[in-house]
């Protein structure tokens, strides 16, 4: 190779590493920041009418996942205002299978959909576990989970060691707004789920990160939240 040729190429590798290494992470998160201050943190994105609460980024990483997985039952943990159970109960009803429980420790008033099934309680009662464990029991197919209501580490440590069980290999528990433990705004939610998270991985070889989605689009706000059980 001409030595000329050679030279350069070099050149525009290391410059490519620069890049990689010290300034893309910077861009990105100087778009994250800016991203979720004008959206209010997605606080006005709806899906069909029905607010959703969700980085559309994230949500299309979710569809992706339930369109992979095919789950049979996902269970919802943090129903809020109703549009991502309602999304969840679309796409079932657009795959023609699969249905939705979603728990919530407050009624809203919400427009129900005929494939999410409704409850009242705190995630962690016997008398909320009880029905979802005889659902899991009957599930003829995946079962996928995730954890979208009390951020605290406390609270996500006691759901990832009961919920996670509900998981079946090969199927996903998604733990939500790790973010909370790495952008500044949320700093007053801290500690958050990111450290249950890692808490959690310390104690089970059954589940792993999976990278690639918790990188899908380079900004989430599931770090690390994407747990594959594979065994």
């Amino acid at each position: 190779m001409n030595p000329v040729k050679r030279a350069g190429r070099a050149v525009k590798h290391r410059l490519r590493g620069v890049y990689a290494d010290n300034i893309a992470p910077r861009v990105h998160d100087s778009f994250f920041r800016d991203l979720v201050e004008r959206t209010a943190n997605f606080s006005h994105t709806t899906w069909l009418g029905d607010p959703i609460w969700q980085n559309v980024l994230d949500l299309w990483t979710i569809q992706e996942v339930i369109a992979q997985v095919k789950p049979d039952l996902l269970i919802e943990c943090g129903t809020y205002k109703g549009g991502s159970s309602r999304f969840f109960g679309d796409l079932f009803e657009l795959m023609g299978h699969g249905e939705c429980i979603t728990v919530d420790i407050e009624a809203h008033e919400l427009r129900r959909h005929p494939r999410v099934t409704y409850l009242i309680g705190s995630t962690l009662d016997d008398e909320i576990l009880r029905p979802v464990r005889e659902r899991v029991s009957a599930a003829d197919g995946p079962v996928m989970v995730i954890l979208d209501d009390d951020h605290s580490r406390s609270h996500v440590e006691r759901e990832l060691d009961i919920y996670s069980r509900f998981v079946t290999p090969n199927s996903y528990l998604l733990v939500q707004d790790g973010v909370i433990d790495t952008l500044k705004r949320f700093a007053a939610g801290r500690p958050g789920p990111l450290p249950a998270i890692e808490s959690f991985l310390k104690r089970t070889d059954q589940f792993v990160v999976d990278e690639d989605l918790c990188g899908r689009f380079l900004i989430t706000h599931h770090p690390k939240g994407w747990l594959r059980r594979i065994s």
